[in-house]
């Protein structure tokens, strides 16, 4: 029998189109003799719908006939329910379109990759590849990401965050903090985004005022970081869970401005190609074998101390002017999966979303392991409000 594998994509999210895109990749990766493929799409507003219409790329070109080729479904939050609900009831029949034996999330930025989604599927308890919602939520938020790796004593630009209630109180109080800890050049970026989106540079205290202004349109959170002049970054992507993983060969992605923009990354190719593969890059980067190891080192740390599970990439910066490696970002879910970084560390695709349907059974059967509620009826045995953590009721 095969095993029948839910992959959601799309959402509410800046980043929606991108994850088309990865999944679209990754379903028609699988070993067809092995799984059974459920597509489940979720529109920038909020519905879900599965259909084999979702299967194909064209599709995407109408999302109003793609939607109505396909059924409108949902799940219950309801522990061991792995049963895909149809939302319009049939008058006979069943309500029940598939029941799903483990969900693989495609779903980049908000709403996806940030635990929010995470928090659903742990709440049914259907095994998924993947972080879980702590380790998503941490690896978006770019500031409590820094805090954890600068406690953990993995390296990291210098940086000041601030909310945009804050910004917009006292813009000159921020900047004059920017400009007395870092100095321009600076990043500007939306805390909590992906794909280059909303990011961009600032030289001097006008600049950084118009941008930081524009990231506020993105998220509530802001963060400002050091900008490294002669720049090379580096992306490295690591498998497994925590305390069992392996890293893959290294890129560089080539930027064809200051930073590497959106543009850069979905729609530089000249093959033909979609998603993080058809950005140029070089594989592997160019890079001595001390570098080599120092960046799969901090790659495969920053998913350890994250508690990282599945596959994600780390992007590391190197400045060429000093040889000192920083790590800029993880991505919990990325674009593509990095299956082409796999596929040339002689992992090919296929086989890496069979390995993470492993891990995510493989989680599931650990957790069960683990006590989560005690069998006793404390008020059946007299506790209650009487109790150390209760409050005595008032006569």
């Amino acid at each position: 029998m095969r095993t029948k594998v839910g992959v959601f994509f799309g959402g509410r999210s800046v980043e929606h189109e991108i994850s088309v895109l990865t999944a679209l990749q990754a379903m028609n990766a699988f070993d067809s003799e092995k799984f059974e493929i459920i597509p489940i799409y979720i529109s920038k507003e909020g519905g879900w719908y599965t259909g084999q219409a979702l299967m194909s790329e064209r599709n995407y070109k109408d999302m109003k006939s793609l939607q109505a080729m396909c059924e409108e479904v949902y799940m219950k939050p309801i522990f061991g329910d792995y049963n895909l609900y149809r939302n319009k009831k049939r008058l006979f029949g069943k309500d029940v379109v598939t029941t799903l034996d483990v969900v693989i999330p495609a779903l980049h930025g908000t709403n996806g990759e940030d635990g929010v989604f995470q928090g659903l599927l742990e709440t049914i308890g259907i095994p998924f590849a993947g972080c879980n919602t702590l380790s998503a939520a941490i690896g978006m938020d770019k500031i409590v990401m820094k805090m954890v790796l600068e406690h953990c004593n993995i390296p990291i630009v210098d940086y000041v965050w601030f909310t945009d209630k804050q910004w917009f109180a006292d813009r000159d109080r921020w900047a004059d903090e920017v400009e007395d800890k870092i100095g321009y050049p600076v990043i500007v970026k939306p805390a909590n985004l992906g794909s280059s989106v909303g990011i961009s540079r600032a030289d001097n205290r006008d600049e950084f005022i118009a941008k930081v202004d524009e990231a506020s349109r993105y998220s509530t959170r802001l963060v400002v970081e050091d900008l490294v002049e002669n720049l090379k970054e580096i992306n490295c992507s690591v498998l497994g869970d925590c305390d069992d993983y392996m890293t893959s060969v290294c890129e560089e992605p080539i930027k064809s401005g200051k930073i590497l923009s959106y543009e850069d990354k979905y729609m530089g190719g000249s093959k033909g190609e979609s998603g993080m593969q058809a950005s140029d890059k070089r594989i592997p980067a160019e890079l001595t074998p001390e570098q080599t190891s120092r960046v799969r080192f901090l790659a495969g740390e920053t998913f350890r101390v994250l508690s990282c599970h599945g596959v994600a990439r780390v992007d590391v910066m190197i400045d060429d002017n000093t040889g000192d490696i920083y790590v800029n970002e993880i991505n919990a879910i990325p674009g593509s999966l990095s299956f082409y970084l796999w596929d040339a560390t002689k992992i090919p695709f296929d086989e890496l979303m069979e390995r993470m349907v492993k891990l995510a059974l493989k989680r599931k059967r650990e957790a069960g392991n683990k006590i989560v509620s005690y069998s006793q009826n404390i008020f059946a045995l007299g506790g209650g409000v009487k109790g150390s953590k209760g409050a005595k009721l008032k006569k």
